[in-house]
């Protein structure tokens, strides 16, 4: 139900952070604040107006029915408007949702090869070529912190930053177990296999979300190994960084500089504990983020990418595509079922508002 009040002290403050940021008396960090919070509040201020001019509406046809030269006019705005009320308070109710305070920020992605050796290796590059695509598509850039490739252009493991504004909210609900079927490259009988590998995604976080005392971390400096570096075993610049609270390990190789890997491996293992640190407060809340949608569980299985078949089935809310190839090229289908989750999580929570 719609508390008007509520909608009206939105209103208010919204004039109120726009009087201030007009009036050059704010310093330029309470200037970022307020129009972080100023931009949150005029997406729904449009929803507000329609409302407030959707109920007025209501309100003066029912006294235009008292007379009798508009009643006929008057009955026909009233089942157009009673009609179109409903929508536009459910748009109004998801739009007033607690918003995850992650949801703006950058992500850093895991993933890791599975069940499957070879084949799954193969499978976690085509799901980085996949994320990477989708990223630069939305206008967001793409770093590599850490790799360990295989020498079919796979991935036993990779991690990676998308740096843009909103990429958590729109890349959270990739986090879990990626099912493939297909005929692997290696397979010479041309049998179907099913291979898997994991994907975790965490909001990036910044200082201000985690701070990390310098007594509670071992850094360890070791040479750079493996494939793909320019540098491999020339220089000590190889940085791994033990957090001893919380038992997270963090490697980082892929930069050519030993301050530019402790840079990248900070930036991981701050998010790592900003996680561990919302997942608890998540359980703590209950069932805040206990939904099929969003429960971020990196072992359940959320995905299949069926080959043969041309399709993709995300399992948590029953949706298939048979656009497998514009799914991994990062597509439109790929926004297609992300808009589906988004709008499946929006659902449930406001159904375990009532």
């Amino acid at each position: 139900m719609i508390v008007e009040q509520k909608l009206k002290d939105i209103q208010t403050r919204a004039a109120e952070i726009e009087k201030q940021m007009n009036s050059g008396d704010v310093s330029g960090a309470e200037l970022t604040k307020l129009s972080k919070e100023y931009s949150r509040l005029s997406d729904v201020l449009p929803l507000i107006a329609e409302y407030f001019q959707t109920t007025q509406g209501i309100a003066d046809a029912n006294e235009m029915l008292h007379d009798p030269e508009l009643k006929s006019i008057a009955s026909q705005q009233l089942i157009d408007l009673n009609h179109a009320l409903p929508e536009i308070e459910k748009k109004l109710q998801i739009a007033l949702l607690p918003r995850d305070e992650a949801d703006d920020n950058s992500v850093i992605m895991e993933i890791r090869a599975g069940v499957g050796g070879e084949e799954s290796a193969l499978f976690a590059g085509d799901l980085y070529n996949q994320y990477k695509s989708y990223a630069l598509r939305h206008g967001w850039k793409v770093e590599v912190i850490e790799e360990n490739a295989t020498s079919l252009r796979g991935y036993k493991e990779i991690v990676f930053k998308i740096d843009g504004v909103g990429a958590y909210a729109r890349m959270k609900f990739e986090s879990g177990i990626h099912r493939v079927q297909r005929v692997p490259e290696t397979e010479a009988g041309g049998r179907i296999h099913t291979s898997a590998a994991s994907v975790a995604v965490m909001p990036e976080a910044k200082d201000i979300d985690v701070v990390i005392d310098d007594k509670d971390i071992r850094i360890d400096i070791f040479r750079s190994s493996g494939a793909g570096g320019q540098h491999v075993n020339k220089t000590d610049s190889a940085i791994r960084i033990t957090h001893f609270p919380t038992g997270i390990v963090v490697t980082c190789q892929n930069e050519r500089s030993q301050l530019q890997n402790k840079i990248s491996a900070m930036s991981v293992l701050r998010s790592k504990i900003y996680e561990k640190q919302r997942q608890e407060q998540m359980n703590a809340s209950n069932a805040s983020r206990r939904s099929m949608v969003g429960s971020g569980d990196r072992s359940e299985k959320i995905r299949t990418y069926n080959f043969p078949e041309q399709r993709v089935t995300d399992h948590r809310i029953k949706l298939t595509l048979y656009k497998l190839d514009d799914i991994l090229a990062g597509g439109e289908a790929l926004d297609e079922m992300i808009d589906a989750l988004i709008a499946a999580d929006q659902l449930e929570r406001l159904a375990n508002l009532n």
